[in-house]
């Protein structure tokens, strides 16, 4: 995996050493401070070109063309808030995707299938043990946003989310997010709508670099990608890593976000 991986600055595999133990509590000091922590350069150039060698092709033949307008929560109601409530404000999402196992054997799903790559997140984020998913469309998602396209604000489901940028674009596609804005036990939804309103002083704004590994706690962090510009895709991968083996999204879930089932 080294040639893979910048195990020299990273050792992810050497989570016992001293320059693992450092790696960790820098990334759980980040992790504290700003709700991320950023691997940069994390992906050696070569493999880098070899992932985006490998998904380009896929991504223009098989792709799934996502468009969607959609609240910050992804439903249509929610409980306790009125249908025109300022945290129900509507936008627009479009991208092309393509599934786990459309890449079978590519770089990009060996990194993600790599066990030390668990191990590490499981001890940043002090978790006994992480697997990788058990669902073969949601594993391992790769999208990708042209001129105009955008992901607009959402909270993931899982407690954290860890992307690997695999293109920057020319201009846009920025990561922008805001941590901590709500909680298990507080919902803040006025702090939801002031958001919305780009009223929310704690904004912040990530450029990230190719080949940067990104992890955020993206249950209660509201984030999203501003609107990429200019004629070079911004191409992300997305890992999904959980606490219990064998996790499997809903046939319904499977339709919504991928188009179909199995």
């Amino acid at each position: 995996m080294d040639d893979i991986l910048n195990l020299s600055d990273y050792p992810l595999n050497q989570l016992e050493s001293e320059a693992g133990r450092a790696l960790v509590a820098r990334c759980q000091a980040d992790l504290a401070e700003t709700g991320m922590f950023n691997l940069t350069g994390l992906v050696r150039p070569a493999a880098l070109a070899a992932c985006v060698n490998e998904v380009v092709p896929e991504l223009e033949a098989n792709a799934y063309s996502h468009a969607q307008e959609h609240n910050i929560y992804f439903k249509k109601t929610v409980e306790g808030l009125a249908s025109d409530h300022p945290a129900l404000k509507t936008s627009r999402t479009s991208n092309r995707k393509i599934c786990g196992d459309q890449m079978d054997g590519f770089v990009l799903t060996k990194i993600y299938e790599w066990p030390p790559l668990a191990a590490f997140l499981a001890a940043v984020m002090g978790k006994p043990r992480l697997h990788v998913m058990a669902d073969p469309l949601a594993r391992v998602n790769v999208m990708t946003y042209t001129h105009g396209e955008t992901l607009n604000w959402h909270f993931d489901r899982s407690e954290f989310t860890t992307t690997l940028l695999l293109q920057a674009p020319d201009a846009g596609g920025e990561f922008q997010y805001r941590s901590g804005l709500r909680s298990d036990d507080d919902p803040n939804y006025d702090g939801v709508a002031k958001l919305l309103a780009g009223e929310d002083d704690e904004l912040r704004t990530m450029p990230l670099s190719s080949g940067t590994l990104n992890v955020f706690r993206g249950k209660n962090t509201a984030h999203r990608v501003s609107t990429v510009e200019g004629s070079t895709e911004r191409i992300l991968a997305v890992f999904s890593y959980y606490e219990r083996a064998g996790v499997n999204f809903s046939t319904e879930d499977r339709i919504k976000f991928y188009g179909r089932a199995a």
